[in-house]
């Protein structure tokens, strides 16, 4: 229901744009979200749009320099991501939840539907 591209290897400073393909049904969830997990690391909640009123969470660490948008003509969802720092480096994972509004913290446990992940990788 959810897959993840984009992902890759740059160096420090550039820029990546990962896509999270939707089917209908998910599309139409009202929260989709970006997680990461580096190696050893706990998953990590980065980013969220809401469908109900188009607004956005970024977790501190990202903010200013990853944005996250949706297309509905393409029922996707894109995580911009800028001025990367080798510490970005992770599996990036979409999730979705039909019910949840995310406007603070985000907690794996409260997503329904996940993707595959897809790496990317900052070298110094």
């Amino acid at each position: 229901h959810l897959m993840e591209s984009g992902g890759g290897l740059v160096q420090a400073g550039g820029s990546l744009r990962l896509s999270c393909a939707a089917s209908d049904f998910v599309f139409d969830y009202n929260a989709i979200a970006w997680f990461r997990q580096a190696p050893g690391k706990e998953r990590e909640g980065v980013s969220c749009i809401n469908r109900s009123d188009g607004s956005t969470y970024y977790t501190d660490s990202v903010k200013g320099r990853f944005t996250i948008s949706r297309v509905n003509a393409k029922n996707t969802v894109y995580l911009q991501m800028t001025d990367l720092k080798p510490e970005d480096t992770a599996v990036y994972y979409c999730a979705a939840d039909p019910d949840l509004y995310c406007e603070s913290h985000l907690d794996s446990g409260d997503f329904t539907s996940w993707g595959q992940g897809t790496q990317v990788t900052v070298s110094s």
